[in-house]
């Protein structure tokens, strides 16, 4: 039969894979140790690979079963996907769901909301994957990917999910030693910390003033002894007292009503960083992917009001 790879395969061998061992399979298959041992030598012959590594206490992946067990998780969840689509699912969530998130946002308010939608959708598996830059958006690697700021390419979706700004601050030990900036140009002489993220331009911050036809935007080019790509550090130094950073809201709301952080320039509008949901049109029928989008929104939302953010401002 050479090479063959049977459909019965796919769901057997993800089986395996996520059980541990030959015993587990065995018990969620509903089989005896000895049919899945069976089934596995099977595979393995007509592929003429060994896709596990097995020992009396142990098995592990070979780097063929890596390969052979991502690519029949992508063809089930298309199968999945195709099943949603149809509407033979009735529109359960169910199947596999591939979350991309930024390393700071996605560690502290991603993951935790993934832990609660699984126990409201257990039939869902979540991959989540933390980047400091999003994947690219025509690639296949994700379902959703929460980022900061719409995407320029009408071939993906974007739902604004929360309201999000910039805002500049600094530690109150801070502004007593160093002064408070009155005008943008003031940040010149002061220590910006700073964080590299994206394809936005390095240490330029934007600022502007007055609404509508009257505003007015100013660039600085600020500069500082402590740079980084990872927010949370960041945020930490500026708590730390090592100068002024400009970061999102959600980040450092809870430091700003402690009052270890305190605003400065609080006149001056700094760019929108909104949340969005981006996800391909393919999925846009996805029950899965459907029931995450309205999760989030709604939690996000909800922990918004309970923490009472300030009303995010509008664009000049």
């Amino acid at each position: 039969m050479g090479n063959e790879i049977q459909p019965a395969d796919l769901g057997f061998f993800c089986a395996l894979a996520s059980a541990g061992s030959l015993s587990a399979a065995a018990r969620e298959l509903g089989v005896s140790t000895a049919a899945v041992s069976k089934h596995l030598a099977q595979m393995e012959a007509r592929l003429s690979v060994s896709l596990l590594n097995r020992t009396t206490r142990r098995m592990s992946l070979t780097p063929e079963g890596e390969l052979y067990l991502e690519h029949a998780r992508r063809i089930l969840n298309d199968i999945d996907s195709m099943g949603e689509m149809l509407g033979a699912s009735k529109a359960t969530p169910k199947g596999l769901l591939r979350v991309n998130a930024t390393l700071g946002f996605g560690r502290s308010h991603v993951a935790p909301l993934i832990s609660k939608f699984v126990r409201e959708y257990p039939a869902v598996e979540v991959q989540l994957q933390l980047s400091v830059n999003p994947p690219p958006l025509t690639d296949d690697s994700f379902d959703v990917c929460v980022r900061f700021g719409a995407p320029p390419d009408s071939r993906v979706i974007a739902r604004r999910i929360a309201a999000n700004r910039r805002l500049l601050c600094a530690a109150p030990a801070y502004i007593a030693k160093h002064g408070t900036p009155k005008v943008p140009n003031d940040l010149t002489r002061h220590n910006c910390i700073g964080i590299r993220q994206g394809e936005e331009a390095y240490g330029l911050w934007r600022l502007s003033s007055g609404r509508g036809k009257s505003a007015t935007t100013q660039a600085i080019k600020t500069r500082g002894t402590l740079t980084t790509n990872d927010g949370e550090i960041a945020v930490n130094w500026a708590l730390d007292g090592h100068g002024i950073l400009m970061r999102a809201e959600w980040d450092i709301a809870r430091y700003l009503r402690s009052g270890r952080l305190v605003q400065v320039l609080r006149q001056y509008y700094t760019p929108d960083a909104d949340i969005y949901a981006v996800y391909p049109q393919s999925h846009q029928l996805s029950a899965r992917v459907r029931a995450f989008v309205d999760f989030l929104t709604l939690s996000l939302t909800q922990q918004a009001s309970a923490t009472q953010l300030p009303a995010p401002r509008g664009r000049p």
